[in-house]
């Protein structure tokens, strides 16, 4: 299982991992439509920063990165805990030494999973630079051993 870049009709599958999340938390608000996600979706497709990771049943998962920034990661609900997400996230951190990222504060399992990953928590917001306008934490991961 190897990360791949993204393709358009990978777009089915990575809009249907994103809405499992969406709006499946009861918490998070909803502020965008689903073409509105569709559009967004395609345009970072478009641009190479999608990557996924397939496994025998299809898209399993996917980042979202560019450059340092991971914009998002997600997994589908029924593959979580089967190492998706640390595959997407090891991938990434062999291209580049250091990556940022900002999760909302109110997703603990997110939180928990990124420092497992050896991300640090280094500074709080209160959402302006969300959609949903919710409090959120900018995590940070280095390279400590120089080879990246």
């Amino acid at each position: 299982m190897s990360p791949v870049r993204a393709r358009l009709w990978h777009l089915p599958r990575i809009a249907a991992i994103l809405w499992a999340f969406t709006r499946g938390t009861v918490w998070l608000p909803r502020v965008r439509s689903p073409l509105d996600d569709l559009r967004a979706l395609a345009w970072v497709t478009l641009r190479g920063r999608v990557r996924i990771l397939r496994d025998r049943a299809g898209v399993a998962g996917f980042i979202i990165r560019d450059g340092t920034r991971v914009h998002a990661l997600y997994v589908a609900p029924d593959r979580q805990g089967r190492g998706i997400g640390r595959a997407l996230l090891t991938e990434a951190k062999t291209r580049t030494g250091m990556l940022d990222l900002w999760v909302l504060a109110g997703n603990l399992p997110a939180r928990a999973f990124y420092l497992a990953q050896g991300f640090r928590e280094i500074a709080q917001g209160q959402g302006a630079g969300n959609d949903e306008g919710l409090p959120d934490i900018l995590m940070i991961w280095q390279d400590r051993t120089g080879v990246a």
